[in-house]
């Protein structure tokens, strides 16, 4: 008998919502991940009733469903780097950190889904504390968006030096890189996010794409970056070419109902 299959690929965790629409949460972490080559396994942290017009229901899992998720896939699968996304509340946030620590889960990447784009907050203050003091610290990297950044750093961003300072603020929370995402911020610094390490402060930009369909790009960044360090690049080269795969997914974004689409995660097969 022969045995096929190939038992090096790398493999990333997202733990993550469920977004019935498909663009974010955990369908749009598992479609970033078929498309870096890397075999992508998840913990559902809750289940979503949305669409492109907007989100009609949310249930979030009992928190020992989501710990059962994690440990279901780490103790069989050997995992490169793992995401978070949408946690929802305290109860799960305080798990899943000390999942991350019970189990060593190396390489992660936590995006602070706690407030949209448009400035809402989507979880509460006693999550956010949490979400701050437990899981941030432990991350390789943290991907606020602008209004995140001001909830994390304590600072008003307007301008480019804002996001400058917010990132080297919110480093001293104990992740070992910060990138202040600018997709929400206006005119000339749409879509220009700042790094920083520690040591360097860098402005790292792509060319603006103008298309309404942007549903999902911060879900899929932090799983690009995920499976880039699943498959062994380095921190800033991960994060890098994680914003060049999301720029040409937005050149390529889906025009799907009646609100705002999806981008296109899987572009390479849309010639036809």
């Amino acid at each position: 008998m022969t045995l096929t299959g190939n038992s090096r690929i790398p493999v990333a965790l997202t733990i993550a919502g469920s977004d019935s629409g498909g663009g974010a949460g955990i369908q749009a972490d598992l479609r970033t991940f078929a498309f870096h080559q890397v075999h992508g396994t998840s913990a559902l942290t809750c289940i979503t009733a949305q669409n492109t017009l907007g989100v009609n229901r949310v249930d979030a899992l009992p928190a020992a469903a989501v710990v059962a998720q994690i440990e279901a896939v780490v103790q069989d699968i050997r995992v490169q780097a793992t995401k978070t996304g949408m946690l929802l509340n305290q109860e799960i946030i305080a798990a899943v950190a000390q999942q991350v620590q019970l189990l060593r889960l190396q390489n992660l990447v936590v995006d602070p889904v706690m407030v949209s784009r448009t400035g809402a907050q989507l979880i509460d203050d006693s999550a956010i504390a949490t979400l701050r003091d437990a899981l941030i610290p432990q991350a390789v990297i943290v991907t606020p968006n602008r209004y995140e950044a001001q909830l994390l750093s304590g600072l008003t961003i307007v301008t480019l030096d804002d996001m400058q300072a917010a990132a080297q603020r919110i480093y001293q929370l104990g992740a070992k890189a910060v990138l202040v995402k600018g997709g929400g911020m206006a005119g000339e610094l749409r879509g220009v996010d700042v790094w920083f390490d520690g040591q360097h402060l860098e402005t790292l930009t792509t060319s603006s794409v103008d298309t309404k369909n942007t549903h999902g790009t911060g879900c899929t960044l932090s799983a690009a970056i995920a499976a880039n360090l699943a498959d062994g690049k380095d921190l800033l080269s991960a994060t890098k070419m994680a914003k060049d795969y999301v720029t040409t997914a937005l050149t390529h974004s889906l025009n799907i109902g009646q609100g705002q689409g999806p981008v296109g995660h899987f572009f390479p097969l849309l010639s036809r």
